[in-house]
């Protein structure tokens, strides 16, 4: 059976996150796969997370990977061209306006 490198889409409606994985070629697009090799979210366009050794791998034993799939490697190898790959860094949720108040007169008390 051949194996191929395509999109899982995880996440909730109307905001999309897809898997890149390799799965085989008659599974379901969200049923069991082989491999997860990153994650992409196509909103933003950013390639989340990315395993370029394990993608070359699997396109060395014969893995063909979707044109969805070649687009975005492309894209995440002309972004490690320009240096432009960082780590995602989840932002801290902001803090409500009355706990800060609260935290400044506790300062401020002391």
């Amino acid at each position: 059976m051949a194996v191929k490198i395509r999109l899982s889409r995880v996440g909730k409606k109307k905001a999309p996150i897809y898997k890149i994985v390799a799965v085989h070629g008659r599974n379901k697009r969200d049923g069991e796969y082989l491999e997860n090799l990153g994650t992409y979210n196509p909103l933003t366009g950013d390639i989340i997370q990315f395993h370029a050794e394990k993608l070359n791998d699997w396109i060395s034993k014969g893995a063909q990977p979707t044109d969805t799939v070649k687009r975005i490697t492309q894209q995440y190898k002309r972004k490690q061209a320009a240096g432009t790959t960082t780590p995602v860094v989840k932002k801290a949720k902001p803090v409500a306006p009355k706990v800060q108040e609260a935290a400044a007169e506790a300062v401020v008390a002391e």
